[in-house]
């Protein structure tokens, strides 16, 4: 017996902030105060604690966070002044109003002189399973 399987259906936005303050980026205090606003301004649900790593000088942080809707990542380089922010959603979400809440978050913590924002669609499509009878 052959059942179509439709797999979830995720969205991910992904951000590029660049001439931001070498200091916040290296700084995992503020990198969390970020993860802090993006949780509570866009309603997301933690698993656990985040995970943070920071590089020798000059280099900067890596940072995850485990979400029920899936994850919130960050990795910050500060030789560059950039930093890129990675948010992949498993629930439905207003995309134009995440993508402003996650740009105002990055430059209230971080502030970049450019954010920019991409919008992935993760569909993907009807599967196909074999179900034994």
């Amino acid at each position: 017996m052959t059942d179509a399987i439709r797999a979830h259906v995720g969205a991910e936005w992904v951000l590029e902030a660049r001439g931001a303050d070498p200091a916040r980026l290296r700084s995992i205090d503020v990198l969390q105060a970020l993860f802090a606003e993006i949780i509570d301004t866009v309603a997301l649900t933690p698993v656990g604690d985040a995970h943070w790593h920071a590089f020798p000088h000059p280099g900067g942080v890596t940072g995850l966070q485990l979400l029920a809707e899936s994850h919130l990542t960050v990795h910050t380089y500060p030789e560059f002044a950039s930093l890129c922010l990675n948010l992949f959603c498993c629930t439905p979400r207003d995309r134009e109003a995440t993508a402003e809440q996650l740009a105002r978050a990055l430059e209230r913590q971080v502030g970049p002189e450019q954010v920019a924002v991409r919008h992935l669609v993760r569909d993907y499509g009807p599967l196909v399973a074999t179900v034994a009878s």
